[in-house]
C-alpha cells in the first residue's frame, strides 16, 4: 500500500519498543502518522524528534491509556472528529507480567484483557468498519509467539495473546471481501523493555526495528496478496 498523505497510520504503544520502531520507520517510508501511548509528555518528545528527522511528515499525537475504555472511546471520537482516515492500524499496545497461573494476583487477566485484547477489538472494530465502507485498509496486529506457544511464567499473557489470534482471524475474514487486509505479526524474544536489565546480548534477540521491516514489507505487498501471519524467532531459539 502506497502512503497517501490524504492517510494516517495509527500505532498504538508508539513512544518505546516495537511501536516506536514501527512509528519510525512508517514516517521514513512517507506515512503521515498518528502515535498513542500513555505519556503525553514523551508523545510530545517523540513528535518533536519525528518533525526533526522526518520532517515532510505529519505526525499527529494523542494521549491515551489503553486500559481504559473511556480513553480508547474518547480517542476514536477524537479521529472521527479531526477527520482523519486511518489507513493503516497498528495494534502494538501490550502489557506483560511475568507471573504463573496460580501466583498472579485476582485482577491479572483482566488488566491483561482491556489492554492486549479489548484494546485492539474496540480499534479495529470502528476503524475496520470505516475501511470496509471505504474498500481498502490494512490493520496489523503485533501478537506474539506466546499466542501459539503456551508461556506457563507468563499465564495471563499467554491466554491474552491467544485471544489476539482469534480476533485476528476473526477480522480478516469479515473484512476479507471488502479489500481489507488483515496481518498478525508473532515475534518471539524481542529486545524492548520488559528485558530490560538481561545479560543476554542483544545480538542474540529480535529488534524491535526487525518487526518494523517485516510490517513494510506488508504494506508494499500488491493490492491482490495478503500476509496473514509473519513469524520472527531469535536465530538461536527462544530466550
Amino acid at each position: 500500500m502506497e502512503p497517501n498523505k490524504n492517510n494516517f497510520a495509527l500505532i498504538t504503544g508508539a513512544t518505546k519498543g516495537i511501536g516506536r520502531a514501527v512509528s519510525f520507520a512508517l514516517a521514513q517510508a512517507g506515512y503521515s502518522i498518528i502515535i498513542c501511548a500513555r505519556n503525553p509528555k514523551k508523545l510530545e518528545e517523540f513528535q518533536c524528534w519525528l518533525g526533526e528527522t522526518c520532517p515532510t511528515t505529519e505526525v499527529a499525537i494523542r494521549a491515551c491509556d489503553f486500559s481504559s475504555p473511556q480513553q480508547r472511546a474518547e480517542l476514536l471520537v477524537w479521529l472521527e472528529g479531526e477527520q482523519m482516515n486511518v489507513e493503516v492500524l497498528v495494534n502494538n499496545v501490550g502489557m506483560f507480567e511475568p507471573y504463573s497461573l496460580f501466583d498472579e494476583a485476582p485482577d491479572t487477566l483482566e488488566r491483561h484483557m482491556q489492554v492486549n485484547l479489548f484494546a485492539p477489538y474496540q480499534l479495529s472494530a470502528q476503524i475496520g468498519r470505516q475501511m470496509r465502507s471505504r474498500g481498502h485498509g490494512h490493520i496489523i496486529n503485533i501478537s506474539s509467539i506466546a499466542s501459539r506457544q503456551p508461556v506457563p511464567s507468563a499465564a495471563a499473557y499467554t491466554v491474552t495473546k491467544y485471544a489476539l489470534a482469534g480476533l485476528t482471524a476473526v477480522l480478516r475474514e469479515e473484512l476479507r471481501a471488502a479489500g481489507v487486509k488483515v496481518t498478525e505479526i508473532i515475534p518471539g524474544s524481542t529486545l524492548t523493555a520488559s528485558w530490560e536489565g538481561t545479560e543476554v546480548p542483544s545480538a542474540e534477540f529480535v529488534l524491535p526495528e526487525d518487526i518494523a521491516d517485516a510490517i513494510l514489507s506488508v504494506l508494499k505487498m500488491s493490492p491482490g496478496a495478503n500476509v496473514d501471519e509473519i513469524v520472527i524467532r531469535p536465530q538461536k531459539g527462544q530466550i
